[in-house]
């Protein structure tokens, strides 16, 4: 689970670097989880980084959970 089905994002390899310099081997993470996405008024369960759920919201790809309750609330 920890590759982004839509940005493709993966791990990645660094180093720990302590005070005295010493090196390490560290795994970077990215922050995926698993959501349902409605693609094609289809509901699609996918593996999505935070940073790519962000940008198709802000693209207006996705409805921000809060806006689609105030969307129904005024109807």
């Amino acid at each position: 689970m920890a590759i982004c089905e839509i940005s493709g994002k993966g791990k990645m390899y660094g180093h720990n670097v302590s005070f005295s310099q010493r090196h390490t081997r560290k795994v970077f993470k990215p922050n995926v989880s698993k959501r349902t996405l409605i693609i094609n008024g289809q509901k699609v369960k996918c593996n999505i980084s935070t940073s790519a759920l962000r940008t198709l919201k802000k693209k207006g790809l996705i409805e921000d959970p809060k806006t689609r309750a105030e969307k129904k609330s005024n109807k």
